[in-house]
């Protein structure tokens, strides 16, 4: 390749397949002009062998992402859950190129979103350690995901969301089945032992409070006779516990 200059203009001169071209870099600056002259090239050989320009088009998030979603194969919850974290993704990338968006956009949108899940009604007042994040890192793992698909693609060449730290995530209380409530009660070792398994699970009492209890705290008005397990008992209803404990 060879630059050269036209009155104040640079142009440049190469061969493709033994094909001259001489084509002006419209520039006085020859450094500039060597950088045009090689790009001038390169889509003059990429034309010629029908190779595709990488990254040369712009690829809209919100029409990339309608694609992905068509062409996953998930289950339908999955579906559902990429659609509604679309509702989010949406103000903050809509019309973003995706080659744009980076790590920096990434951690923007998830404290943004953090934020909002902070201002919850249920939320206000509470530390956040104790805010459940669990949403949030599934948008974060489903944005992921589809950088990951654009990659696959060809239409960017990093992942923006990859290695986004995780928020704090609060494991769900899982409650006892009529099954696990009586595998509970018949592992009792004696009887005081079953006895006040039975009353904590059937009162909603906390251990403490039934250990703390005497007879001289509560009214027998507020029991009622139960038939539980073939034997009559005796034990006190939920809604009355609190009236009549100290």
């Amino acid at each position: 390749m060879r630059i050269y200059k036209r009155g104040n203009t640079y142009w440049c001169e190469f061969q493709v397949e033994n094909k001259r071209y001489q084509l002006s870099c419209k520039t006085k600056d020859k450094k500039l002009a060597g950088e045009i002259a090689a790009a001038l090239q390169s889509d003059i050989v990429r034309k010629k062998f029908d190779i595709p320009a990488k990254y040369n088009k712009q690829h809209i998030f919100k029409d990339t992402y309608r694609e992905y979603i068509k062409s996953v194969s998930n289950a339908p919850t999955t579906l559902m859950n990429k659609n509604i974290a679309l509702n989010h993704f949406l103000p903050v990338f809509e019309n973003k190129n995706l080659a744009d968006i980076t790590v920096s956009d990434v951690k923007m949108y998830q404290l943004q979103r953090k934020l909002d899940i902070i201002q919850r009604h249920k939320n206000i007042g509470k530390r956040e350690q104790d805010i459940n994040f669990a949403w949030l890192n599934k948008e974060i793992s489903i944005l992921s995901n589809f950088f990951n698909f654009c990659i696959e693609n060809g239409l960017i060449d990093k992942n923006p969301a990859f290695k986004i730290k995780k928020l704090n995530e609060l494991s769900r209380l899982k409650t006892l089945s009529d099954e696990d409530i009586n595998k509970l009660i018949a592992g009792a070792t004696n009887k005081l032992t079953k006895d006040l398994i039975t009353f904590l699970i059937y009162t909603g009492c906390r251990k403490g409070e039934a250990l703390n209890l005497k007879w001289d705290i509560y009214s027998f008005v507020c029991f009622e006779k139960y038939t539980f397990q073939q034997k009559n008992m005796w034990i006190l209803r939920p809604r009355h516990l609190k009236k009549y404990m100290l």
